[in-house]
């Protein structure tokens, strides 16, 4: 059963009815439009209910069994924000929920989900043994199963947020969407067939969790058993029959990018748009920012969720700043004796940088007797900085490597 355009529409109409799910405002922002040269305008969906976009499909679906008198408890799997959405519509309809997580979960989204009324099961260390676990448990009598993507009325939920875009930006020429298990882009890929001009939609993935791209090569959908990413919403592992034909039909184009692109997005949004969002969201403008795709007239990317755990975010800053050469990490051989850190200390603070930790590496091998290496990790305005702090050092007759990550 594929899903059409109608079922958008009455999915959007059957969400009227649920108090906290919102219209989301859209943002410009001219920053963006003249890095990539077209009007570009940011779509704010982490200000959705539970801080993403699930609730829309969640709701919708629950609804469905609700009003069908189908069950009195629902059961999902979710990395996280599925389980939110499943939570807070659930308690809405006045049904059960339970749900089951990867035991990797960020605790805050694990906290959230029962927040918001469900009971939280840890299973397995990977989004499909979880998925398992629910799925034996949507035997029981009396639950219905809510599938985080591969269910007609979720993935029709998933594309009201399609619909308002088209309201809010008429003149729209391109979406970016994050693809995880593909429901969010098939349902908002149905709903640009409402626009009165060919709107452009291109789906995102991470590099290490791709699925969409292979699959489309083969022509069936393939698994990724061991999907790695910093944005842990779009690491599924899988497209599903469903997602996968409609992605097929209806997804102009689809591009990966690598965990550092994303990070570095994050650390963009957060600077330049003062917007929070989660790996997942950032994913629709790393293509953007580092010109995977070119676009032109007006552009959309969909920041889909803001739920990024603070130990998570604080990896991800890490790993911008790095690329950005802002946090560097120099070794520099010195005579192992008093004085020589300090020196080297002054040396660096007069280019505003800031030394964040020191070690003393006395074992490297072919190390002679008397000698140590100092090993320093640095926080640093620019590239220039850096050059200037390397010449300092040498100037004052020290060796110094510049530990570039490879």
């Amino acid at each position: 059963m594929t899903v059409s355009l109608d079922d958008v529409r009455a999915a959007r109409e059957r969400l009227t009815d649920a108090e906290g799910i919102r219209e989301t405002p859209v943002m410009h922002n001219q920053t963006l439009s003249e890095r990539v040269g077209a009007d570009a305008w940011l779509k704010l969906e982490q200000f959705q209910k539970t801080g993403s976009f699930k609730p829309r499909g969640a709701y919708n679906r629950i609804s469905e069994v609700a009003e069908r008198g189908e069950a009195d408890r629902v059961v999902a799997a979710s990395a996280g924000n599925h389980a939110q959405g499943v939570a807070y519509a659930a308690t809405e309809r006045g049904l059960d929920s339970l749900v089951f997580m990867p035991e990797t979960a960020p605790q805050a989204k694990i906290d959230a989900t029962e927040g918001y009324g469900a009971t939280v099961e840890l299973r397995g260390e990977t989004f499909a043994e979880a998925m398992a676990a629910a799925q034996d448990r949507a035997d029981d009598p009396g639950t219905a199963f809510v599938h985080a993507y591969d269910d007609p009325a979720v993935i029709a939920g998933q594309g009201t947020l399609g619909l308002e875009l088209l309201e809010q930006v008429p003149d729209l020429d391109t979406v970016v969407v994050p693809i995880g298990g593909g429901g969010l882009i098939s349902g908002v890929a149905t709903a640009m067939q409402a626009a009165d001009r060919d709107v452009r939609v291109v789906g995102v993935q991470a590099e290490d969790a791709a699925t969409a791209p292979e699959s489309l090569r083969k022509g069936e959908p393939v698994e990724n058993e061991n999907p790695d990413t910093i944005a842990d919403g779009i690491a599924t592992g899988s497209l599903s029959d469903r997602t996968f034909e409609i992605i097929e039909e209806r997804v102009d184009e689809v591009v990966t990018v690598s965990d550092t692109e994303i990070a570095t997005a994050t650390l963009w949004l957060l600077e330049r748009t003062k917007q929070l969002t989660e790996g997942a969201a950032a994913a629709s403008v790393a293509p953007l920012l580092s010109e995977t795709i070119d676009v032109d007239g007006t552009v959309v990317p969909l920041l889909c969720g803001g739920n990024i755990d603070i130990a998570t975010l604080q990896d991800v800053l890490t790993r911008a700043l790095v690329d950005r050469r802002q946090f560097v990490t120099l070794r520099v051989r010195i005579d192992d004796q008093p004085g020589v850190l300090g020196e080297l200390a002054s040396l660096i603070g007069e280019h505003d940088t800031n030394i964040r930790s020191v070690r003393h590496d006395r074992s490297e091998e072919g190390l002679p007797v008397g000698e140590a290496d100092l090993v320093m990790r640095l926080t640093t305005p620019s590239e220039a900085a850096i050059q200037g702090i390397i010449r300092d050092i040498e100037d004052a007759g020290y060796r110094v490597r510049d530990l570039v990550p490879s």
